[in-house]
């Protein structure tokens, strides 16, 4: 199976079984992770997300409900399918979660449904300016991981740089853009080509040097710096104003379910 992508990605069955065999119905499924970040390695796992769809009957009963789905399979490949109910990520998708979105747009489609359409479409409603704090915040974060490693991997550093370079998009141009290939294709870093070939054709532990680290703590300092100030001068809202369609949305799910 090809995925839905402008670069070719031959989806492993293994990946697109994992989702038809999931309990519920799936508003969506698609992939995340390296492979959606555009440097995925020989040994890179895959990452699957998505929405269910929980049956009203458990939604409005007293037993605990299955919100969150996390199944993992280390067989032919190494893969990991998480999914929540769909009331929780709409719920995530009105907080400044740029991973959610991410999930939502992301082009590497496994499952889709109509309802996973008309979705996207309200995704212009979900933006404001406050996605900036979630990137700026993964971006430390993994920064922080990044530098307490014994020997610093060049995943986690494509990671910082690519959710950087995300968040500086997100609040120029307004699109959730998560392969790193095709940000630099605009923001033009020299130096991400040669470290992502260094990742796609090493492993995920492929390392850097000491003077490697130093030289990127401060390119990170400069794109940490640059979201900063495109965050205080966007024009995206404070506040999203999709919660009515949303909710519309959930109604018509929990009622009628899916329709494809």
């Amino acid at each position: 199976m090809l995925a839905e992508n402008h670069r070719t990605l031959e989806i492993p069955d293994e990946v697109v079984k994992a989702a038809h065999e999931h309990p519920y119905p799936l508003l969506f499924a698609t992939v995340s992770g390296a492979h959606l970040y555009g440097f995925a390695s020989a040994d890179s796992d895959w990452d699957l997300r998505g929405v269910h769809v929980l049956p009203a009957q458990q939604v409005v009963g007293l037993l605990p409900l299955e919100e969150t789905i996390e199944l993992a399979r280390n067989e032919a490949i190494e893969l990991d399918l998480v999914t929540h109910d769909v009331r929780k990520f709409f719920t995530l998708l009105l907080r400044p979660n740029g991973y959610v979105l991410e999930q939502l747009t992301s082009p590497i489609i496994v499952r889709t449904t109509p309802e996973h359409a008309a979705l996207k479409q309200l995704v212009p409603q979900l933006l404001t300016r406050f996605h900036a704090h979630h990137y700026l915040g993964f971006a430390k974060n993994q920064w922080e991981l990044f530098r307490k490693e014994a020997q610093p991997r060049v995943k986690p550093l494509l990671y910082t740089f690519r959710v950087l370079l995300t968040g500086i998009h997100l609040m120029r141009e307004h699109t959730i853009e998560a392969n790193l290939r095709t940000l630099n294709e605009v923001y033009q870093l020299p130096f991400v080509p040669e470290l992502m070939q260094r990742k796609i054709l090493g492993t995920e532990r492929e390392t850097l040097s000491p003077d490697e680290v130093q030289k990127y703590e401060a390119e990170f300092l400069k794109l940490l710096e640059r979201l900063h100030a495109d965050a205080a001068k966007t024009s995206l809202p404070d506040a999203p104003t999709a919660r009515p369609a949303l909710n519309d949305l959930l109604i018509r799910l929990r009622l009628h379910g899916l329709t494809a």
